[in-house]
């Protein structure tokens, strides 16, 4: 979908590389009076040598938890099943900037295009610009992407397709998804589809979309199944005849795009084992039409619903020569047993902080942890908790401040042994689960499916075979620089016994020792499609 024709996205719930352009200097600001809207940046370059893949999930400041569930509370309820006017707007907008005001980027970037869709009556596009702009200052790679869709539009900025894409060509250098797909989607065009905004730099484009779906970005594969069906020249020019070999990768990863609500993909191999446009050709090994029904139903649910994840499809829709389970026709079994699961939220006892009064007070739903973030501003410098830090004799505990609020003084024994009144340095605390560490993906009302949890609970390694037949998490520590886009519900995959579990570097193409990874049993119940 071109990004011109996009006013603005919402990004999913859920939800990469970085482009080196030639010898292309980084982003300078000249000094702090340049608004990031106006920054100086090279012009894309769709002629890079080479590519080295960034991921976005390292390069986001760490979400904090009571923030997370007000930004999913807010996307449910823009569910696809609500009307838009039966929507409650008023509430959309105050949850998701609560969210923003503890720094989750993902709602601030959201609080911007519920500005832009006039959603908050005081404010416009200018205030989305200023919101963009401040999540660009906090680094975050999807606001270069959103700000290059501005300048697309005019939203906001004067138009400017050029400034555009030198705004995407920065998102993909930071390893936004979305940059990189556009940008992977413009740079494989061949002398037998030179079509308008299409360069041909094939290497270039391969590993962008490459590292665009290793972030769990369904839309690259649909793109990558025509690169990897036909081999091509760096100018985008056939260079061989599909073989078995590539029509089976280009399955694999049209296969691998439905898994992460890619809906083309769907489609596409709903024709392809339904009814193929040239049985010379096709994809697949031979028609199916069980097989192209439900890519049909998963298809169809994906135009209703773009946000919808399938990572337990082998359960209901494995490739062949796999057999598929008996089903029953009816499009909610289907759906259901391909959604990703999760225990039962246990009801958390309550801490410490939890019988506080405010400011003091957190709901037992959540603990603090001091996130490393220290301050010596007299004011927040944004909503959090705050504690005085370490080494100043200081026993205060956390307690909440929104942005702009004052930060206490206090009486304490300075390096000499004298008694002074001021100032003192704070840490920010973010919350997380008060749940011990158990593995609980997170995702908006209607995207799981709850089921109990298995008993008694197995855990396994990247290396040893699947003991149990099931839906397995993978799973790292909590405070791992890829655990958002590892500890995430459409990482899920369905296994039988026996079979190799995932591994990061051969699967998903990221750079993860199979080490840091655990994989947890999540339900063990076999196929059940009526």
């Amino acid at each position: 979908m071109s990004k011109k024709n996009i006013v603005f996205f919402r990004l999913p719930f859920l939800a990469l590389a970085v482009l080196l352009f030639v010898p292309l200097i980084a982003c300078k600001m000249p000094n702090d009076k340049v608004l990031p809207r106006n920054q100086s940046l090279p012009l894309f370059n769709p002629h890079a040598p080479d590519f080295i893949c960034e991921t976005e999930a390292s390069k986001v400041p760490p979400i904090d938890a009571q923030a997370e569930d007000w930004f999913l509370e807010a996307r449910a309820m823009e569910d696809p099943e609500i009307f838009v006017e039966d929507r409650d707007y008023k509430k959309i907008v105050a949850l998701t900037r609560q969210a923003a005001e503890r720094l989750h980027w993902k709602a601030m970037l959201n609080l911007a295009s519920l500005y832009v869709e006039g959603r908050d009556p005081l404010y416009g596009e200018e205030e989305a610009v200023q919101l963009v702009e401040k999540a660009m200052r906090l680094g975050i790679p999807a606001a270069y992407d959103r700000m290059g869709t501005y300048y697309a539009n005019g939203t906001g900025v004067n138009g400017d397709i050029t400034r555009a894409y030198a705004f995407w060509q920065k998102a993909a250098q930071m390893g936004n998804p979305q940059a990189l797909g556009f940008l992977g989607e413009k740079l494989t065009a061949g002398k037998d589809y030179p079509g308008a905004e299409m360069w041909g730099n094939i290497p270039v484009a391969i590993k962008m979309m490459e590292c665009a779906l290793r972030q769990g970005y369904g839309p690259s594969a649909y793109d990558l199944s025509y690169l990897y069906v036909v081999l091509r020249t760096p100018d985008g020019t056939s260079d061989g005849e599909r073989t078995n070999e590539t029509k089976e990768r280009a399955l694999q990863v049209l296969h691998t795009g439905v898994r992460l609500g890619c809906e083309k993909c769907a489609n596409k191999l709903t024709i392809e084992f339904g009814d193929p446009f040239d049985l010379a050709n096709m994809l697949v090994p031979y028609i199916d039409k069980a097989r192209a029904e439900r890519y049909g139903v998963l298809s169809r649910e994906l135009g209703f619903n773009p946000n919808a994840r399938f990572p337990n499809l082998d359960k209901v829709l494995p490739l062949p020569p796999a057999d598929l389970p008996p089903w029953n026709g009816d499009r909610d079994t289907l759906l259901h047993a391909a959604k990703g699961v999760r225990p039962p939220l246990p009801t958390p006892q309550p801490s410490a902080a939890a019988l506080l009064q405010k400011p003091y007070f957190l709901a037992a739903d959540y603990a603090l942890r001091p996130a490393g973030l220290h301050s010596d501003a007299p004011t927040a410098p944004f909503s959090a908790y705050w504690q005085p830090a370490q080494g100043q004799g200081v026993t205060e505990p956390a307690r909440l401040f929104g942005e702009g609020e004052e930060f206490r003084h206090f009486s304490m024994l300075d390096a000499a042994g004298k008694s002074r009144y001021g100032p003192v340095t704070w840490e920010q605390c973010l919350t997380i689960r008060h749940n011990h560490g158990a593995v609980e993906p997170r995702a908006a009302r209607g995207l799981l499916r709850e089921v109990a949890r298995p008993e008694p609970l197995l855990s396994c390694a990247c290396g040893q075979a699947c003991p149990v037949s099931g839906v397995w998490q993978p799973w790292v520590a909590a405070d791992h620089p890829l655990q958002a886009i590892v500890n995430q519900y459409w990482r899920q995959v369905w296994l039988n016994q026996g079979a190799p579990f995932p591994r990061p570097r051969r699967d998903w193409l990221l750079d993860l020792p199979d080490g840091d990874v655990t994989w947890h049993l999540m339900d063990a119940s076999l196929p059940d499609l009526g």
